[in-house]
C-alpha cells in the first residue's frame, strides 16, 4: 500500500489542508494520505501551538468523511522535537510492507537541504510536490530529481495563521475551516 505524509502542526486545520490532502488521495498514485499531526515543529515557535489532542481532535473532525484521509499521533510519543527521517523509520519498522512518501508544498521543498537526513530521504522515499506561490525558484535539481513528483494540485494560499489572526480579531472566517472544526474552535473558545 503506498501511503502519503502529510506533515504539520495543523494549528488549525483547515479547508486548504484537505483540498490538498483530498487531491492527493484521489488524483496521484497514493492509496491513502495520512495526515500527521507534529507535536513541535523545529522551525516553529512551540508557545504558538494549541495542546496535540485538541490539533488532533480537529483533524478527526475535519476528515470523518473522507475514506482514503487519515488522523495520526505517530509522533506524539516519539523523541522531540520530532525529525521526519525519525518518523520514517519508526513508520517502516512498524509497518514494513507500506511504501511511504512525502507531502509537500513546493515552498518546503526549498528547504528541503536543511532538513535532517535529507539525501537518505530523498534516496528511500518519493517526494509529492504540491505548487504553492512562493518567492524564488525551487532548485531545479530538485524539481528533476526521479524521486520528486509535482502534483498538479490546486493552488491553496490559506495559512493558519492568518485564520488563528483573524479569531483573535474577531472576524468571521468560517469559510476557511471545515464546519465541525469552525465549531470545535468555537465551543473550546480557541485562538481568541
Amino acid at each position: 500500500m503506498k501511503i502519503g505524509l502529510y506533515f504539520g502542526t495543523f494549528n488549525p486545520i483547515h479547508a486548504g489542508h484537505l483540498i490538498i490532502a483530498n487531491h492527493m488521495a484521489e488524483y496521484s498514485d497514493l492509496d491513502q494520505v495520512w495526515i500527521i499531526v507534529t507535536p513541535h515543529n523545529p522551525f516553529k515557535k512551540k508557545s504558538t501551538l494549541l495542546d496535540n489532542h485538541h490539533r488532533l481532535d480537529m483533524v478527526h473532525q475535519a476528515i470523518k468523511d473522507y475514506d482514503k484521509l487519515n488522523a495520526s499521533d505517530i509522533e506524539f510519543n516519539l523523541p522531540q522535537p520530532n525529525y521526519t527521517i525519525d518518523t520514517l523509520t519508526y513508520l517502516i519498522e512498524k509497518h514494513p510492507n507500506y511504501e511511504f512518501s512525502l507531502i509537500m508544498g513546493e515552498d518546503n521543498l526549498k528547504g528541503f537541504h536543511k532538513w535532517k537526513n535529507n539525501d537518505i530521504i530523498l534516496e528511500n522515499h518519493n517526494i509529492y510536490v504540491y505548487p504553492r506561490i512562493s518567492e524564488g525558484k525551487t532548485e531545479n535539481k530538485l524539481l528533476s530529481h526521479p524521486k520528486i513528483h509535482r502534483i498538479d494540485a490546486p493552488v491553496v494560499e490559506i495559512s493558519s495563521t492568518f485564520i488563528r489572526q483573524a479569531i483573535r480579531d474577531g472576524r468571521n472566517c468560517k469559510p476557511l475551516l471545515p464546519e465541525p472544526v469552525w465549531n470545535y474552535i468555537d465551543i473550546m473558545n480557541f485562538y481568541k
